[in-house]
């Protein structure tokens, strides 16, 4: 049985390494998704494109704010849909709203994932840990007190590890939930200033 508990805990410091690489991986990439769609350069030209839609009811907007985003990827898909009816680009552009949203909150799932099991990870390499710590008790009995210690810190090493992956990656997780929010929250009003402005131009 000893030996099987031995794997079991090499398996699970395993286990987090893999984690980690796992999910500071997919911050990165994450990361650098969404630095294309947040910050100043990025707020100053929704406002442009807001204000243009409120005061200039005959401009064409300009769709290209450097290098792509979020923001001039749903003008663009906008503006050839101008000429659909107002129920017509509602839907359009809420189908619209829905792919954006699927491709912020792509492999998140991952950093969910891993930031609620990377403590119970921990937690049963922890158990393992206390379950040889016990074994060589039984075994070596008082002379074993040295290997019994070594087992018990090697096995709250197991929960440090965990809390380690975990506490970082919930953290990575939230900010890119608060930011898909605010995002999506534009995208939303866009798309009804977009309706009032085809409405409006339909008008004149």
């Amino acid at each position: 049985m000893q030996e099987y508990v031995e794997i079991g805990e090499e398996l699970i410091f395993i286990a987090m390494g893999i984690a980690s690489v796992i999910a500071l991986a997919v911050f990165s990439e994450r990361l650098i998704y969404y630095k294309k769609s947040l910050g100043k350069k990025n707020e100053d030209y929704l406002n442009e494109v807001r204000t243009s839609l409120q005061e200039e009811p005959e401009i064409h907007w300009k769709t290209d704010a450097g290098e792509e985003s979020i923001y001039t990827r749903f003008l663009q898909f906008a503006l050839k849909q101008l000429k659909l009816g107002r129920r017509g680009l509602d839907e359009s552009l809420d189908g619209q709203i829905l792919s954006e949203k699927l491709e912020l909150e792509k492999r998140l799932p991952i950093l969910n994932t891993l930031g609620n099991n990377a403590p119970f990870i921990g937690l049963l390499g922890t158990v393992l840990g206390v379950i040889k710590a016990f074994y060589g008790l039984g075994t070596l009995g008082s002379s074993g007190a040295e290997v019994v210690m070594r087992s018990i810190s090697t096995a709250l090493l197991a929960t440090a590890a965990g809390l380690a992956v975990a506490i970082p990656v919930v953290m990575a997780n939230n900010y890119f939930s608060r930011k898909s929010k605010v995002i999506l929250q534009n995208l939303e009003i866009l798309k009804k200033e977009l309706l009032s402005y085809q409405m409006n131009k339909t008008k004149v």
